[in-house]
């Protein structure tokens, strides 16, 4: 694949840059795109009501006519998440490996998108090409099974892609992370490295997945008396594995709980990635029929989520389960940078219940430390590196830890969403931006709230709303009925009925003036009326709900 007409190939990052999830890249040379992951995020806490976030993919819209596929590292919902959302509007092919395929289609059937989607499973080790570019897909670690990085090899040269990764020698299920491939691709040349930096500010190895399971062991060795829960991330088809193993060990019953434990588990038994000894698995209406000590529970919640399984049970409006004074649980994963409040009030909630919580050490990260991301950068022994999967100040950490490694400073990239990097052999640069953003999904209606929406819902929650009713007569515009005043989430009208009165007094007032001027137009009455209400509300209580005027005609 030699570049004959010094075509340079684009790197155009749509999401996942400066913060964790929303992961979704673009690479394009000449008439060929293709896309690496297609992940959402979750709301921050001031957009209100708001389910999940997606990103805009407007360029890939645009330019639909080079989009040649999707290219799927792994299958958490900050990497495949928004598929169902984006493929509506660029419905292109899927490659990716079985188990991430299974839980994509999963995702699919919800969305009744599978008979439309065209998709392809790929083995580690196999390679496909689509236009321009042929992409090996290559074994990695991670917190689900299946994971992998991609080598993108193109006329202007070679990409590594890493995904999602740790370095795990000693791997739950399947194969160590296929360090040889990686050594021999570097030795070839590579043009740039994209690296994970999730944990680039840890010094140090990821432990291996492995240690968890002995932790399991100590922790059921010392609570052998009582009911054991566990909370942990639905995709960690590993963790769940270990968990059982242990509970075989010590003739436990298991339960899986929680919609996404349960959905994920069932694909991942169905296809192979998860071995559960036979009579170990029982139905949660079974539990009452064995004892406390020879149960376990499975179950979702672990980020303090106030829907997932764990937090209902917390707060005793679970259907089937309710913590009581002596069971254990062990929250088996990290906050989410942002969660650490959510965690830690179903932590308390447990406590209160007299349930014994065990959250240190049942965890251990599916991402790379410093040393890993080393490992990588001297068998593939980039050009130019390019940090991706982080906030800023992890892509910073990553950035530091390159040039330690003998990367020069210029040919570090820390890119923001929509820059479009140019590389190719002789020089690497950002050359434009293309639109992205963020579309927010609020139950079905994607796209249909945006920052207007969100300040009004703000301005709600902050102030509440006013709402002035009049009734003109046709004409004449003599008020016939009103003013009346409406107030919600502004002040507890029975206690306020003073300024109630002097509100409606101010409207009063204001609209005899209009009326005075011999003003018709219903906008300018309103607009009077809006400003007048706001200063006295202003001058009284430094306050500024929303105030809609509505005048009716008879």
């Amino acid at each position: 694949m030699k570049n004959i007409n010094n075509s340079k190939l684009k790197i155009i990052p749509l999401g996942g840059l400066e913060q964790i999830g929303m992961n979704i890249t673009a690479f394009e040379f000449e008439d060929s795109i293709i896309v690496v992951d297609c992940g959402l995020s979750f709301p921050e806490d001031d957009m209100l009501g708001i389910d999940l976030v997606i990103p805009d993919v407007t360029y890939l819209k645009d330019n639909i006519d080079k989009v040649k596929g999707f290219v799927i590292t792994h299958g958490h919902e900050d990497h495949i998440g928004a598929l169902p959302y984006v493929l509506k509007d660029v419905n292109i092919p899927i490659y990716a490996t079985k188990l991430t395929m299974g839980i994509i289609e999963n995702k699919l059937k919800e969305h009744n998108l599978v008979k439309t989607t065209r998709r392809k499973v790929i083995k580690h080790g196999q390679s496909i090409n689509l236009g321009a570019f042929r992409i090996e897909f290559i074994k990695t670690n991670h917190s689900i099974a299946d994971a992998s990085a991609f080598a993108i090899y193109s006329p202007a040269g070679t990409i590594v892609h890493t995904g999602d990764f740790k370095v795990d020698y000693t791997p739950v299920f399947g194969d160590t992370i296929d360090l040889q491939r990686f050594g021999e691709i570097g030795k070839k040349g590579v043009l740039a490295l994209m690296c994970d930096s999730t944990n680039a500010e840890r010094p140090g190895f990821t432990m291996s997945e492995r240690t968890v399971g002995k932790t399991f062991d100590n922790i059921f060795a010392d609570n052998k008396n009582s009911r054991i829960i566990v909370a942990t991330f639905a995709s960690n088809v590993d963790r769940v594995q270990q968990i059982i193993n242990t509970s075989y060990k010590f003739g436990r019953k298991v339960v899986v709980e929680g919609r996404s434990m349960v959905s994920i588990i069932s694909i991942a038994a169905e296809l192979g990635y998860i071995n559960i000894p036979d009579k170990t698995l029982i139905d949660i209406e079974q539990l009452k029929n064995y004892p406390d000590e020879q149960t376990v529970l499975i179950t979702t919640g672990s980020q303090g989520e106030s829907m997932a399984a764990l937090s209902r049970m917390a707060a005793h409006i679970h259907k089937k389960v309710t913590i009581k004074p002596g069971d254990t649980v062990i929250f088996s994963s990290n906050p989410i940078p942002g969660n650490e409040k959510a965690v830690s009030k179903v932590i308390n909630e447990l406590s209160r219940t007299g349930a014994n919580v065990i959250f240190q050490d049942a965890h251990v990260s599916g991402h790379a430390c410093q040393e890993e991301i080393k490992l990588i950068y001297s068998l593939v022994r980039p050009k130019y590196s390019i940090p991706v999967h982080g906030e800023y100040r992890h892509l910073k950490a990553q950035a530091e830890v390159a040039n330690n490694i003998g990367i020069p400073k210029e040919n570090i990239f820390i890119l923001q969403s929509g820059d479009v990097l140019e590389v190719c052999e002789e020089s690497a640069e950002v050359t434009g931006k293309v639109p992205t953003g963020a579309i927010l999904v609020d139950g079905l209606g994607v796209g249909d709230v945006g920052n207007i929406v969100l300040r009004d819902r703000q301005h709600l929650a902050e102030d509440g709303i006013l709402i002035v009713v009049l009734t003109l007569e046709k004409y004449s515009n003599q008020v016939l009925a009103g003013p009346d005043i409406v107030s919600r989430g502004f002040v507890y009208v029975r206690e306020s009925e003073s300024l109630m009165d002097e509100a409606r007094q101010v409207v009063g007032d204001a609209l005899q003036s209009c009326l005075d001027k011999n003003i018709s137009d219903w906008g300018k009455i309103k607009n009077t009326v809006k400003d007048s209400l706001s200063d006295y509300l202003w001058k009284k209580t430094k306050r500024n709900p929303m105030i809609l005027p509505i005048i009716m005609e008879v």
